[in-house]
Formats: structure tokens, sequence, C-alpha cells
């Protein structure tokens, strides 16, 4: 049965900033099943970024109790059978934030994405904040070209399609991703989850609801129908709904903005 945490953003405590989003992580600590699960980050996406590395082994190891351990696909140049075996180690695999098809790519190249699917399979804890959670998605709405040119706009990403729609991050935090996912939606079949900071889409098999860590954060769901471009939230604390249901176009109380 799958395991998805998808997280909009928000920071675990990296550097002099504190930690947001605790409620969300506790909640995949309890996804796991165990009181100290095995936690693999992997940080791919912002360079295997040590800092970052020192924040989640703090947030989740140091203040949450996880066996924390780390898979560097950058600066280290594990073999197969290493990637392999933490991957299969893990309970909870922690995907961080940073560009996004630069991550992807590597996947590819070394067969992660393949072993991923096999996670996804056998139930482990798949979650990860920003293109952490892009990568969920069948296509991601990313800012993966202002690595290299600040000004440069936003583009869709390919992720790993266990969740069939497109799927933004930062939805409240950062003024072009509105604008540019209401026009990246015009020509993108079906909807879009737009996560907010410490908001995140909470999937267990065939069911979703929202999770939250802060008052007002939100879970969008957005499309075009006609000439219409829609916008609904997924309401927090009102339970379980079908998953199907909310990926697909229409079904929420408040649809029609």
């Amino acid at each position: 049965m799958q395991k998805i945490v998808a997280i909009g953003g928000g920071s675990i405590g990296f550097g002099a900033a504190k930690a947001e989003v605790t409620p969300i992580s506790r909640e995949i600590i309890r996804l796991s099943g165990k009181k100290s699960p095995r936690l693999l980050f992997i940080p791919t996406a912002s360079s295997d970024d040590k800092a970052y590395v020192r924040a989640v082994q703090g947030h989740f190891g140091g203040k949450l109790g996880c066996q924390v351990d780390v898979l560097y696909l950058l600066k280290e140049k594990p073999n197969p059978s290493q990637i392999r075996n933490k991957i299969h180690w893990a309970d909870i695999i922690y995907v961080g934030g940073g560009n996004t098809l630069m991550m992807m790519n590597r996947w590819k190249r070394l067969g992660v994405d393949r072993l991923l699917k096999e996670a996804r399979r056998t139930g482990k804890v798949l979650c990860g904040s920003s293109a952490g959670a892009l990568c969920w998605f069948r296509k991601g709405n990313s800012d993966s070209r202002k690595y290299h040119d600040p000004k440069a706009g936003l583009i869709k990403v390919t992720g790993l399609g266990f969740l069939e729609a497109l799927g933004c991050p930062h939805y409240n935090v950062e003024k072009d991703r509105k604008p540019q996912l209401k026009a990246m939606m015009r020509k993108t079949p079906g909807i879009a989850i737009a996560l907010d900071n410490c908001a995140a889409l909470e999937v267990v098999g065939d069911r979703c609801r929202a999770l939250v860590a802060r008052p007002g954060a939100k879970v969008h769901k957005v499309y075009w129908e006609g000439r219409s471009y829609r916008e609904a939230q997924l309401e927090v604390g009102k339970g379980w709904v079908p998953l199907a249901g909310f990926l697909a176009k229409g079904g929420l109380a408040r649809d029609g903005v």
C-alpha cells in the first residue's frame, strides 16, 4: 500500500531558522508504524549539501528519534548494490528540496527511479519537501532553471508519476508560482496540486487528506475547465477523501473560484 507525504515547503530547522513542519514530520513517523524508524535522506536536489544533511539529522534524528542515514549521489559515487541496500534498509525515504530537474536526471542515470518504484510497492513511506514533493507527481512546476539563470521562468519537470497530477510547491510564498502555474495548466491535461508552505498532501493507499503545520496553510486543486480556471482547497480536519476523486476535475465544495 502506497504511503506518500508531499510537503509544499517550510523549515525543518535549517541554519538559524526554527522548525516549522514538525507536526507533519511526526505524522510521517507515525505512518512508518515504528517508534524509531529508519529514515533515509536523499539530498540530490541540493547537490548533497552537508548543512542540509545536518538539519535533517538534527530534526528527524536528534529531535524525533529516527535512525538517519544519507544517500549521497553526487559527492560520493555509490555502486548499484550500495544504492539498493540503503533504499531497502529504510522505513522512510525523505527527499530534500532544490533542483528538481537535476535530481530527476541523476536518479534516472543511476536507476534510483526504479528502486523508488519498488519502495512504493513495498509500503515504505515516501516523502519530502519542495523538489522532494514534486518527484512523486507525474509532472512538477519547477524553478530548476533559476539555479543557472535567476530570471528564468518556471518549467515542467517529469517526476516519478506516483500521483497522477502536476505538483506545485511554495504556492503561498513565491509570487510567480500562481500566475505561472495558471499559464502552465493551459497546456497541461488534468489538474495540479498546489501546496502552500507548511501544508502537505498525505496519501495512504487510495485515500488522501490535507496536513498542515500552520493555521491557514492549504492544499489546493487547480485546473482549467473550458475558459474558466478553477481552484478549490482540500479541507483540513475533514478526514480522508478518495484519491481518484481528488485528482479528477470537479468534486470539491469550494470549486469554481
